[in-house]
């Protein structure tokens, strides 16, 4: 096969080239630049995606958590919706719906607030030697960076310092905007 058929075969198999995001859809009340998460998630490389949502959840959530380079979960009321509603429309674009706090949300609202079942049902434990335990993310991490992962793997949240950190964020006043309610609504249908 010749070079130039080698090179057509791979743009053909090549996944269509997803629209930049528009100004309004970058938009931040803090001064944040989502443009770097926008064309991670656009480019499809979810983890570098993954990195830079942890990175921007404690440059919008203030001085505090910037100084010590995470967020304590009694910080995240403060976060400015209109920010954390950046990231989240910016997931749910650039992942089909599937990936993004809102569709974890839901499934921790499905699974009654239970951590372990939320885990397992969006694939953050593994059962290695018929003994189940959470995936790796330090070192080489065990987690699927990708659209073939299940509804909900991702953004990873870390738990080392326990569960708050992400029931504060499903917890969050955006979700209690008519935008986010009306999709919680239609997913119960």
């Amino acid at each position: 096969m010749k070079s130039t058929e080698v090179a057509e075969e791979a743009v053909a198999e090549a996944p269509a080239l997803l629209p930049e995001a528009t100004p309004e859809e970058l938009k931040s009340e803090t001064g944040a630049d989502f443009k770097p998460l926008a064309d991670a998630l656009r480019n499809r490389d979810f983890f570098e995606a993954d990195q830079i949502t942890r990175d921007m959840l404690i440059q919008i959530a203030g001085k505090g958590a910037q100084a010590r380079k995470f967020v304590y979960w009694t910080e995240v009321k403060l976060i400015s919706k209109v920010d954390l509603g950046t990231m989240e429309r910016l997931w749910l674009k650039y992942s089909e719906g599937k990936f993004g706090y809102s569709v974890q949300r839901r499934i921790m609202r499905l699974q009654k607030g239970d951590f372990e079942n939320f885990c397992r049902k969006i694939d953050w434990n593994v059962v290695v030697d018929g003994d189940e335990r959470k995936r790796r993310w330090f070192g080489d991490s065990e987690f699927i960076y990708s659209l073939d992962a299940t509804k909900g793997h991702l953004p990873l949240t870390s738990a080392l310092r326990g569960t708050q950190l992400l029931t504060e964020i499903f917890a969050h006043p955006l979700w209690d905007e008519e935008e986010w309610a009306e999709k919680d609504k239609k997913s119960k249908k």
